[in-house]
């Protein structure tokens, strides 16, 4: 399986996973609290610095932003059609900085890394009795895990269509797609019960 973390050395590598989700969280709040144009702009710039001083070959750290840059630029224009242009602006770049950072910190932490820290941020409220830590953890994990999973299979889909002469559009490319997801979820799913992973909390 693929997998979007990336050997590295540059300073992002090195942060300890809890404080890169923990930047993250803040710079959340940050973008979501400020409507100042020039201040969100600053945002992008910075984030932008950061992603792109990973390392990482330009064009593939572009591929790798392609699929939610596509949701943003949506989410800008259908902003636009229904608010002032400023609104439309205001989304677009808060958006692009916070995906810039979080694309950042998914390519420079581990599976292993983002499970414990879910993990241990879930455990409150398995003393509360409300989930089991363990399989939240897990479940961020796998969900972690399967995204550079489901778009490079979807390209694969995408491929062979082509080459048998068909004519790819996204609704035909989906179907196909959801049912392979799916039955490796199930697959998945049964191993890990058959292993005894999940803790089954009644």
């Amino acid at each position: 399986m693929q997998s979007l973390y990336v050997e590295g050395t540059s300073i992002m590598h090195r942060l300890p996973a809890r404080s890169k989700l923990l930047v993250l969280a803040i710079l959340g709040v940050i973008l979501f609290t400020t409507r100042n144009i020039p201040l969100l702009s600053l945002g992008v710039l910075i984030t932008g610095a950061v992603y792109f001083s990973l390392g990482l070959p330009f064009g593939q750290a572009i591929a790798r932003l392609k699929p939610v840059l596509l949701t943003i630029l949506v989410v800008a224009l259908f902003s636009l059609a229904f608010n002032p242009w400023h609104g439309a602006v205001e989304a677009l770049l808060r958006l692009t900085a916070l995906m810039l950072f979080a694309a950042a910190v998914t390519a420079t932490t581990t599976i292993g890394e983002f499970i414990d820290e879910i993990t241990l941020l879930a455990r409150p409220l398995e003393r509360a009795g409300l989930v089991a830590a363990n399989d939240v953890g897990l479940a961020v994990g796998l969900v972690v895990r399967f995204v550079p999973e489901i778009l490079g299979r979807y390209q694969a889909i995408k491929r062979e269509a082509a080459a048998r002469g068909s004519n790819v559009r996204p609704v035909t490319v989906l179907a196909p797609l959801i049912i392979l997801t799916l039955r490796d979820a199930d697959n998945i799913a049964a191993a890990i019960d058959a292993r005894g992973v999940r803790r089954h909390v009644s």
